[in-house]
């Protein structure tokens, strides 16, 4: 089985599943995210974020691939390319930090450590790029499949709280920690990357 892990640019986009290349749950505000639904330009929009962060600041995701057949993909950049991260209670992400917006390893991959890799390649890439930690808003309340990732399955993988809430909790992973990880870790990542799995509907929080 082959593997790989590539940046995501414009022209792998298209290899995300299609709700994922066409939701900018965290790219717009809530107010933008809904008219750019409502206009019909999600896609659109999602491109235009990706040139200009990728432009600006550099690439802000991976895609593995098994065997040349995409098996998920991670979002990540700094908040303030991420303006749905303002909405949350408790915002702003720490200024060493880099904020996950959203992860997904697909049904067909998952048990195979895939997210473990993925997350340790991310991890590299920020500390060369001088980040300490990777925060995300989790869902402590969480339901069902949405682009918020469950604030349960976070804390399974090493996320520490760093700003309690009742319903979006602030987490924080210090990268060497993620360098270090054993295969015990591999379960709980295949729970966190195979919990989103369609698009939310866009509402502020």
């Amino acid at each position: 089985m082959g593997r790989r892990l590539v940046p995501l640019t414009l022209d792998n986009l298209s290899d995300l599943p299609r709700r994922c290349r066409s939701c900018v749950f965290w790219e717009l505000d809530p107010v933008s995210g809904e008219a750019a639904v409502k206009a019909g330009r999600p896609a659109a929009e999602k491109e235009s974020w990706i040139s200009a962060v990728l432009l600006e600041w550099g690439s802000c995701g991976r895609v593995v691939y098994v065997d040349d057949v995409a098996a998920g993909f991670v979002l990540y950049a700094p908040p303030a390319y991420v303006p749905r991260s303002t909405a949350f209670p408790t915002s702003p992400v720490s200024p060493d930090a880099v904020q996950l917006m959203t992860a997904l390893i697909l049904p067909g991959f998952r048990g195979q450590g895939l997210g473990r890799v993925m997350v340790q390649t991310v991890a590299k890439d920020l500390l060369r790029r001088n980040f300490r930690a990777v925060e995300a808003f989790g869902d402590a309340r969480w339901k069902e499949s949405a682009c918020v990732l469950p604030a349960e399955h976070l804390l399974a993988v090493g996320f520490k709280t760093v700003r309690p809430h009742p319903a979006y909790p602030r987490l924080r992973l210090e990268l060497r920690t993620t360098l270090s990880w054993k295969e015990d870790v591999e379960l709980a990542l295949d729970r966190l990357l195979g919990a989103v799995q369609k698009e939310p509907a866009l509402r502020p929080l």
